[in-house]
């Protein structure tokens, strides 16, 4: 397993250039080569800028999707249009359209909203990543990493009335989606490909907030059995895969979206059920606010595991101090050996296309802040 010291959650703010082929290609002005071309430039540029930085995993920003998740139901047959399920509407302060800082206005919901209800068998007609692999083994210079949503997120898409008409529940339906999943992370390894990031936001996004956990109970579902649920298929994804030469890394955080925030409330009622029994290597956690609690739950992550401190934050521009970046690192290693610990931001800068409320400058120097850091603490 590789040490990534300075890592990162994979998604980078997209050039307004890229942003404007996307509106283009929507309005049939220019053809899917032309979109995979400005794709193309603006991946190379972004990795160019991770290389001249000093980042120890490279990624292709997610340029090639409108939003984080788009890729499975692209690819995917059985999704629809319609509205996902959604009991809670997005927290935190509203945040205006601000000019100049992400692209056009235009561009932010190009793509932003997939089909993603499940209408019928699920059924793969394509790879869901073969492309932003392929390309990023070509062309990345050094070690990259893939990201793919859990299948877990896509029950969200489970609507009764309309999904029970193929699957009777939604375990039905997680069988297929995790069967999907788990053959295109196999089809990563078989390439080579040397990080794997899975992003699984339910546990801290639906089963910490405690308020979101009474919704949810008012639904009928249990938080609890669903936490055992989400586990075993995030399991079943990398089950009997080879380990060797690949990273299985695995995210969560409350929700990035524009730089909003969705829920809040520590590790520690997951800790151990989650840390304990996921059979991944990293675990990319969110810690950038006091809303993530303490570091007390890390006892739970046995040996053997690396944690990334998400510590800097995407969703503001201010730079954190370097002093209070040590200082949070030193207290986290009370928990888990310096030596299993890594640094990176809390989530993407970009998990969907129109990108955070921050400039390209701000992700710059976040991200060299970042290198720098982890350089301090573990040299390289």
């Amino acid at each position: 397993m590789a040490g990534y010291r300075a890592d990162h959650v994979g998604s980078f703010l997209r050039p307004p250039e890229l942003l404007d082929a996307r509106v283009a290609h929507a309005e049939g002005r220019i053809g899917d080569a032309e979109l995979r071309a400005a794709e193309d430039r603006a991946i190379l540029a972004i990795l160019d800028l991770q290389r001249r930085i000093g980042v120890d995993v490279y990624s292709d920003g997610e340029y090639r999707r409108g939003m984080w998740i788009t890729g499975l139901p692209a690819a995917v047959e059985g999704f629809g249009p319609g509205a996902m399920l959604n009991i809670r509407n997005w927290r935190g302060r509203p945040l205006p359209y601000v000019p100049g800082q992400t692209g056009a206005r235009h561009a932010a919901a190009v793509g932003q909203n997939p089909a993603a209800v499940i209408t019928g068998k699920l059924t793969p007609m394509r790879r869901i990543t073969g492309v932003e692999s392929a390309f990023l083994g070509q062309h990345a210079p050094g070690p990259y990493k893939i990201t793919i949503p859990s299948p877990t997120w896509y029950l969200r898409g489970y609507i009764r009335g309309t999904s029970d008409r193929v699957y009777p529940t939604p375990a039905d339906a997680l069988r297929d989606l995790t069967d999907i999943v788990h053959r295109e992370v196999e089809a990563l390894v078989e390439e080579g490909v040397p990080y794997v990031q899975i992003d699984s936001i339910r546990y801290v996004f639906d089963y910490t907030d405690e308020e979101r956990r009474r919704e949810w109970q008012g639904l009928g579902i249990d938080p609890d059995r669903a936490i055992d649920e989400n586990v075993a298929a995030d399991n079943a994804v990398v089950a009997g895969l080879g380990r060797e030469g690949v990273t299985f890394g695995l995210h969560m955080c409350r929700g990035n979206n524009r730089s909003r925030w969705f829920a809040e409330g520590g590790y520690d009622r997951i800790a151990e059920k989650v840390f304990g029994h996921l059979d991944y290597d990293r675990f990319l956690l969110e810690y950038d606010s006091e809303r993530a609690g303490g570091f007390q739950p890390l006892r739970h992550v046995p040996r053997g595991k690396t944690v990334v401190l998400g510590l800097i934050s995407t969703k503001v521009a201010r730079l954190e101090s370097p002093e209070d970046l040590l200082r949070r690192i030193d207290e986290a290693a009370k928990y888990v050996p310096l030596a299993r610990l890594a640094l990176g931001p809390q989530c993407g800068f970009a998990s969907v296309a129109a990108g955070n409320e921050i400039s390209w400058d701000d992700q710059r120097r976040k991200l060299e802040l970042l290198v720098e850091t982890a350089r301090k603490v573990w040299g390289g």
